[in-house]
Formats: structure tokens, sequence, C-alpha cells
């Protein structure tokens, strides 16, 4: 069954909100990825793992809508080839995304996250959205929803880091051609020097700061096509098991009603 829902017809997805399918919403960013990778990695990866998420699960019929492709990237700004969002606009057209699904039948909503900049207004748009629209609104980062199986899979790095060799990898499993080969080198050097607050505290840093020369945090030199496909096999299957997960997907309270108790 199709699961990308620019490819379907109006009628079509109206007969699939009627079954109650599970819309995806990939969400990433437009921003610098380093010397070799393309501005659309967050958006591209995002999309990606939504779609082998959902063409994994072919018990729980699901829907994944094309990717919010902007997102909150302001520190990426001083390296070029950003487009950011601020917050308000950011909250505001995820709420026009669950209201139009909502008017259209559906009653859930999955975002599939790619960029480390939404995580935090993520939090908080999905619980206004909850409360608003009386339907859960589930979110997760993808290198979240699987940390363990992408530690065993990295060796220069313990997690996913910015235009890193765990991006890159996905890349060379994805679309190799859209991996700058010769600028690699470049990018591994000298690209973890950067700023960072304490623990415990948080402000804002530039990636100029946090990464200084390069706008890379890792080392992509390592990457490989398939290190590449063992990600996209784990992360389909940790997301897809999130699809199935009765917890998740329960009627949020009505807390802003008056309690019946």
């Amino acid at each position: 069954m199709e699961v990308r829902w620019e490819k379907l017809t109006g009628p079509e997805l109206k007969a699939r909100a009627a079954e109650g399918a599970l819309p995806i919403l990939p969400i990433g960013s437009l921003e610098q990825h380093g010397p070799h990778l393309p501005v659309w990695t967050d958006s591209f990866i995002a999309h990606q793992v939504a779609v082998a998420a959902a063409e994994s699960a072919t018990d729980v019929p699901a829907l994944v809508l094309p990717p919010l492709w902007t997102g909150l990237s302001e520190h990426h700004l001083p390296f070029g080839g950003t487009i950011t969002l601020d917050y308000a606009t950011f909250h505001a057209v995820l709420r026009c995304v669950v209201r139009s699904l909502k008017a259209q039948g559906f009653q859930r909503l999955l975002i599939v996250n790619g960029h480390g900049g939404n995580i935090e207004p993520l939090g908080v748009s999905v619980r206004e959205l909850a409360h608003e629209f009386g339907m859960p609104v589930v979110t997760t980062t993808w290198p979240q929803a699987a940390p363990a199986e992408i530690a065993a899979i990295l060796t220069t790095q313990p997690r996913i880091m910015h235009a890193c060799e765990g991006e890159t990898a996905l890349w060379m499993a994805l679309d190799p051609a859209q991996v700058r080969m010769d600028r690699l080198e470049e990018a591994a050097g000298a690209n973890n020097e950067g700023v960072q607050a304490p623990p415990g505290f948080s402000r804002f840093y530039s990636f100029a700061e946090r990464a200084p020369r390069t706008g890379v945090r890792g080392d992509p030199r390592a990457a490989t096509a398939e290190k590449g496909k063992a990600m996209m096999a784990a992360l389909a299957a940790r997301i897809a098991a999130a699809m199935r997960d009765p917890v998740l997907w329960t009627t949020p309270e009505p807390v802003w009603k008056p309690s019946q108790e």
C-alpha cells in the first residue's frame, strides 16, 4: 500500500482517514552541513526514515507527509545556506498541519524530526497541540529513537553529531552522489574545539562558536554506505514499534476542562 501522501489523490486520502491511518510528518531544516553534505540533509534523512518505518509497519496503516523543510536553525546562519523560522512561525505551521489533519478525520500524528534545533521547540508544540485538538501528537528525533543501535554501528563517535560519520553514512546509503567525497578531509579538520555550556546550563551559541571553521561536529571520513544501511534498518524497526505502542496513542486527558471527579 502506498505510504507517501503526495502520491495519493484526495478521495484516496479521505478513505485512508476513515480507515484510521496514522499520518507521519517528517521535520528537518535547510542549513549548512559542512563542505561535503547538502543543506537538505536533515529534511531528506527525516523523510527517508519516516518512509522506511511506514513501509516496514505493514500492520499499521500510515501516510508520510512531505517533509517540513525548515525549522529553527539560526545558529547555522554564519556558515551560509541556511533558512530559518522563529518559534512562533514554527508552531503556527505545525498547528495548521494538525488542524488540517483533524478537519479531514485523522485522529493522531507522529512527527519524525531530523534537526537538533527543533527538539526543544517540538517538545512544547506537541504538548500545546495535544491540548488544543484533543488528539495524540507524538514526536521523536531519529537519533534518539535508536541510540544504542546507532552507537554500536558508529566507530568514531557515540552518537549522531552534525555532518558527521552518521549523517554522512546515511547519505552514502541513500544517495551517494550527494556526498562531496573530495571535501571529507576538509570537513574533518579541527572540528571539535568549539565552546560548550557547562553541564546543567544552557544558552545560545552559534555553530561558528560550537564548530569553528568547518561547521561540522564528528568525523565524516569514517562513514560507509554499510553503516548507513544498518542505521536505516534499526531506525525503521524502532519507529515502527512506536507506531504500534498503545501507550503513545491514547487520547490526551482534557486538562483544560473542569475535572469530572
